[in-house]
């Protein structure tokens, strides 16, 4: 195992790991429940940034409901902005050859 090498691979890596984490922040991410009446918008760090709801979802008489809907949206997108990092990452760390309990 050439110790020089695996270090410029980790550079390497961390290098693109800056810029992929600069390329997520500047993306959005959405994601819409109930029809397209409840949506949620977040950052690629997964921070929620927009939430619209239709006036016909919100009924006072089971609020119950507009919970579980807004929920719902929130855990989609953050899902699909986690589902992207692990994306991103495993793309970096592929051409790797990283030795037993090193890899990511």
């Amino acid at each position: 195992m050439n110790i020089q090498k695996m270090m410029k691979q980790m550079q390497d890596m961390q290098s693109q790991m800056q810029k992929s984490q600069a390329n997520l922040s500047a993306k959005t991410f959405e994601s819409t429940v109930a029809g397209g009446k409840i949506t949620v918008t977040a950052n690629g760090q997964g921070d929620i940034q927009g939430l619209k709801i239709a006036k016909e979802v919100v009924d006072p008489e089971d609020v119950d409901m507009l919970q579980d809907l807004l929920l719902s949206a929130i855990q989609q997108v953050q899902q699909k902005v986690k589902d992207t990092q692990a994306a991103e990452m495993s793309k970096m760390t592929s051409g790797l050859n990283l030795p037993p309990g090193l890899g990511f």
